[in-house]
């Protein structure tokens, strides 16, 4: 990784950085619309308790709210959560990397933190949607072993995008082994 965006700390956020956390979440929002369901302009409508109340409750056991920091810097995020309704599987949300660390390894290295953490957790697969498109983050998503899965779903209501759903599945010898390494 060029020194531009090394070295990297990747961690959970804290309660005490929900601004941090917000502040990242409403630049990936409005830097890269068309990545997520949410909007820019929702959630810059969201007040700061919620935004408080999103990292103060964590369930350390369940949700893996992820940073990336580069000199204490909050440079990309993700978001890991078992699925309640399936607890062997869990959901990554979120991704993102801000635009000048972007092709330096930094969402691969999220990416891969999250499945470290979903395999810590005994966990069957790893879920994400992508927008759909041949575009880096389905690339990456590939690259690390994702298999697309399912109908092409519409991303949000007014928007003519849609997503693809995507999976892992933690518990092959390869995908083992990759984390292992990690």
């Amino acid at each position: 990784m060029p020194s531009s965006c090394s070295p990297l700390t990747i961690r959970p956020f804290q309660a005490n950085e929900w601004r941090a956390y917000r502040d990242l979440r409403l630049r990936a929002l409005q830097e890269a619309p068309d990545a997520f369901c949410s909007t820019f302009a929702g959630a810059r409508q969201i007040p700061d308790a919620d935004w408080q109340a999103r990292l103060a409750n964590i369930q350390s056991d369940r949700d893996y709210p992820i940073a990336a920091l580069l000199a204490d810097q909050p440079i990309a995020m993700a978001w890991a959560t078992i699925d309640s309704s399936y607890p062997t599987h869990a959901n990554l949300f979120q991704m993102w990397v801000a635009p000048e660390c972007r092709g330096q390894g930094v969402g691969k290295q999220v990416v891969q933190a999250a499945i470290a953490w979903a395999i810590d957790r005994q966990l069957q697969s790893l879920h994400l949607s992508v927008t759909d498109g041949d575009t880096p983050a389905r690339h990456l998503y590939e690259s690390l072993g994702f298999v697309a899965v399912g109908e092409l779903e519409p991303m949000r209501s007014g928007s003519g995008l849609m997503l693809q759903n995507m999976t892992l599945a933690l518990n092959t010898p390869e995908i083992l082994q990759a984390s292992a390494a990690n």
